[in-house]
Order: structure tokens, then sequence, then C-alpha cells
């Protein structure tokens, strides 16, 4: 049983309709029990991908001075994990470095989930210079970093045509833990997680749904948190919280949603019974040791 008394920083965009960003990975957390504090980085109608709509946006100045008062804020103490998504500009994954140190140093054992939100087969979404931010800044701070297949490919620098160059980008970009989406599944019609650490390499598959709404990557890595924060192993945490999404995902679709129906769907986020196939995958270290 989680400890409720364990508070998430989840820092994101907020969109008015629509299950993305901060709507996502908040519902999720707190679904699962766990209190959160959520600062939206940007505020949008709907999602982009919907058609053009208004961005409301934050000085940078105002969004630093905002980190300021959370580094000193009173309950700061509570905070056990922070999460980030998608950023609005370069200025705010800077201030938001300085909370991770500041929370690192109230608590060495802090968990950081680094969702870098970026960009996918299309391309960057997000300015150069935004991009550069969250990998020079917030990547070397991650416990556990979440990009797409094609958000690692720009962060390496590298194109990633199979699972094993997956691996060698992701031990070189440098977190302990690595969670990729979007990898190459051993299953007809399939997509992968593939999740790997020092000592293994994990390949979660499931059937990819075709047209899937946007949102699944920022409620993956909410659930994936929530799943290491309960103390469970690696290896459950990744089966659990890719059964969850999956769940929601196929129900949406089924239903015809435009958006993930989660308010619908909470039990698929607590107790999934979507089948995944778990796969242990010979790690390029591995390869070497021998």
């Amino acid at each position: 049983m989680q400890d409720t008394s364990s508070a998430v920083i989840v820092i994101s965009s907020h969109v008015v309709r629509g299950s993305v960003g901060n709507r996502a990975a908040v519902f999720a957390l707190e679904t699962l029990g766990y209190p959160v504090w959520a600062l939206p980085t940007i505020v949008l109608p709907w999602h982009p991908g919907h058609g053009p709509s208004t961005r409301l946006t934050f000085p940078e100045s105002d969004f630093d001075k905002a980190i300021d008062d959370l580094i000193r804020a009173p309950w700061l103490g509570e905070v056990k994990a922070v999460l980030t998504g998608y950023f609005g500009n370069a200025g705010q994954p800077r201030s938001v470095a300085r909370l991770i140190k500041a929370l690192k140093q109230e608590n060495p054992d802090l968990l950081y989930v680094c969702d870098p939100v970026m960009g996918d087969s299309g391309g960057l979404y997000v300015p150069v210079a935004t991009a550069e931010a969250i990998r020079d800044e917030l990547i070397p701070l991650a416990t556990v970093a979440t990009p797409n297949r094609f958000e690692l490919a720009w962060l390496s620098g590298a194109p990633l045509t199979s699972n094993a160059e997956i691996m060698d980008a992701a031990i070189a970009l440098g977190p302990s833990r690595l969670l990729v989406t979007s990898a190459f599944s051993m299953i007809a019609g399939g997509t992968g997680n593939l999740y790997l650490t020092g000592n293994h390499a994990l390949l979660a598959e499931h059937r990819l749904i075709d047209n899937a709404p946007n949102g699944l990557g920022d409620l993956l890595s909410a659930v994936f948190l929530a799943r290491i924060m309960s103390g469970m192993d690696d290896e459950r945490a990744l089966q659990l919280a890719t059964a969850s999404v999956y769940e929601v995902l196929a129900r949406t679709a089924k239903r015809g949603g435009d958006e993930l129906t989660l308010e619908t769907d909470a039990s698929s986020l607590s107790s999934p019974m979507a089948m995944v196939q778990m796969r242990r995958l010979v790690h390029p270290l591995q390869k070497i040791k021998r």
C-alpha cells in the first residue's frame, strides 16, 4: 500500500478540454493515491492536434518566481517525487532544474521522472532551444527518463532502427533508468515499451491501435512513477503501467473517443486486466561481459 503522504510535483501543459499533460498525469497519480502539486507550463483550450487554439503562456520571470516560491515552501519535505513533461519555453527547464536540485538537498532519495516531451515521428514540435534545455538541464538530473523512440533519437543524435540501437543510445544518454515508448515489438502488429537499467532490459508489448488519442506518454510516465513509488519491483511496475495505458486506450478506441476516457476507466489504472507480453532482452552491457 502506497504512502499517501508522499506528494508528487507534476509540471507540464494544461488543456481545458482533454486528457493530456497535467490533466492525464494528475488524474492518474491521484487515482493511485498520491497527493499532487500541479504546476502548468502553458495553458491551451485543447491539444494542438485538434486544431489551432490560443496559447496562454507565462513570462519566464514569473515562472521563475513561482519556482522560487516552491523552493522555499514550508511543505517541501512532503514532496517525494517530481514528474515533468511539456515545457513552454527554454527558460522553464532551467528553472525546474533549480527546484529539482533544492528538493534533492532536502531529500537525496527524491524520484525525478523526466518525460522529454519534444517530438514524434514528424520531428520536433518544440523549439530547438527548449529541447536542448531539457537535454542539458533536466536529463542529467533524472532518476528515470521516459522518451519515445523519436525523442531518444534526437537526444542521442542517432537514428534508431532496432531495439539494440535503442539500448545503445539509452546507455549513452545517462539516466540510470530509461523507459522508451514506441520501441520495436517482436509480435506482429504490436508496439512496445522498452525499459533499461544497469542490470536488465525489459520489453512490454501489446497490440498497436491506430489513430490513438494523445496523452499516452503522459499517462504511462505517471502510472509507472506511482508503481515505483509504491515499492513495486521494476518488472511488475512496467507490466502494470503498460497494461493500464493499453487498457484505457483500447476502451477509448472502442467508444470512438478523441481523448482518453480516464474518468470512465479509472479502474484500469488501479486494477488493469489487459494482457501484456513481457520479454527479457540481452542488454548491450551483458554482451560486453561475455
